[in-house]
């Protein structure tokens, strides 16, 4: 390309000189000036063609469309996790008992793909135990349900994916946004595997066990927790990128805040992932009331199982306790958060950030109550879910918010 365009120019402009010497053959002086003029316009145009076009590179806007991007990219995987909770609730998980990347993508269309769809469902223990009594048109609910759950983290992966293949060609991503990027794409594989890996476990076949079905309480945990990480580090991500950092003094109360509202993101994590745990167990279940447990502050089969750490993580009454002791300490721990936050000058968008922490932990524990003390209505749990990760997204704003100045 840069040759023929050096060639081009060469050749007109030696034609563009000869008509000039054949115009002023009886003026040298005329001769001269043409030919210095034709040489330099051919270096001034093989020298500007010779400089290449000034590469991409990261700056102010497109950190806000990268920003932009991931906390999109944030909202779906929110999605993901509030339709995942309601499939739980509805008992939907286990009406699929396949996984392919994309032949499932097509849900079965003729009356005889959803008969055959319907009975493989009926070799598992779901339905020879729980949904023996179970129509065809229920059964396409539940799959639906599940369907719509697998198909709604494909469109998550996709959303990652193929904007990162596109802002590496562009040239938006530093070395340090390249590694950040790659690893919450390889995340969103691990997530959809793990997904399947824990539905696998409601499928087996467990002769010992008289239970319901269901699975893993520990493989729901991980997905969950799994997710969430996902989600948190999107969204630290996206909003570091678009929030300024604010010019605040490293004193000792803003270190100590700093600190503090660190413990408390953590604690806030937790006790979303203690939630698995009850939801895997349905352990909300098991005592209806508050803020005793029944007739006691601590019931007694809370350490029924042995060894006692196995209390921890099967034992519902146990899961349940943890569960309300993590949400008071989380409660407090924000309460404690936002009276220290009073006491120094802070900017305006933190103070926000910390009182809408401080109204969503109150409101998410009016939920919690009540889902409790109705027993579990589907609606109003799946509010209290979605509502841990609205719970959490306020405390990673107040982290973003309280961030230290890059050095």
């Amino acid at each position: 390309m840069l040759l023929a365009s050096v060639r081009t120019t060469i050749f007109c402009s030696c034609r563009h000189v000869n008509r000039g010497f054949q115009q002023s053959n009886r003026n040298p002086q005329l001769r001269q000036w043409l030919v210095k003029r034709s040489q330099s316009t051919i270096t001034a145009e093989v020298g500007a063609t010779s400089v290449p076009a000034a590469a991409t590179v990261p700056n102010a806007a497109t950190n806000r469309i990268l920003g932009r991007w991931l906390l999109g990219c944030s909202g779906l995987v929110v999605g993901a996790v509030v339709l995942g909770g309601v499939t739980r609730l509805t008992e939907s998980g286990l009406s699929m008992v396949d996984w392919h990347l994309v032949r499932e993508m097509k849900p079965p269309q003729t009356q005889a793909e959803w008969e055959a769809e319907f009975a493989k469902y009926q070799q598992f223990p779901e339905f020879k135990i729980m949904n023996h009594d179970m129509t065809l048109p229920e059964f396409k609910f539940i799959f639906f349900m599940e369907w719509g759950h697998r198909m709604w983290g494909r469109l998550v992966g996709l959303a990652y994916v193929l904007p990162t293949v596109y802002f590496w060609k562009k040239g938006y991503f530093n070395r340090s946004m390249k590694g950040k990027v790659l690893g919450l794409c390889g995340f969103v594989f691990f997530q959809g595997l793990l997904g399947w890996y824990m539905v696998k476990s409601g499928l087996e076949e467990k002769p010992e066990s008289y239970d319901i079905p269901r699975v893993s309480q520990y493989r729901l945990s991980a997905h969950l927790g799994s997710a969430l990480l996902l989600y948190c580090a999107s969204l630290w991500t996206g909003l570091t990128l678009l929030l300024p950092v604010h010019k605040m003094a490293e004193t000792k109360s803003i270190l100590q805040l700093r600190r503090f509202a660190k413990g408390t993101g953590g604690l806030v994590f937790l006790t979303a992932l203690s939630g698995a745990f009850v939801a895997g167990l349905d352990a909300g279940l098991v005592y209806n009331s508050f803020p005793k447990m029944g007739e006691r502050w601590i019931p007694d089969d809370l350490l029924a199982f042995s060894p006692a750490l196995k209390n921890v993580f099967e034992n519902p009454t146990t899961v349940q306790f943890d569960h309300r002791i993590l949400a008071v300490s989380s409660l407090t721990a924000i309460t404690g958060l936002y009276m220290f936050s009073r006491r120094m000058m802070l900017p305006k968008r933190a103070k926000i950030a910390i009182s809408l922490l401080t109204a969503m932990a109150y409101g998410q524990v009016a939920l919690g109550i009540s889902t409790l003390l109705l027993y579990v209505p589907t609606p109003l749990a799946a509010t209290h879910q979605s509502g841990s990760v609205a719970l959490l997204s306020l405390a990673i704003w107040v982290l973003a918010e309280l961030r230290k100045m890059p050095k």
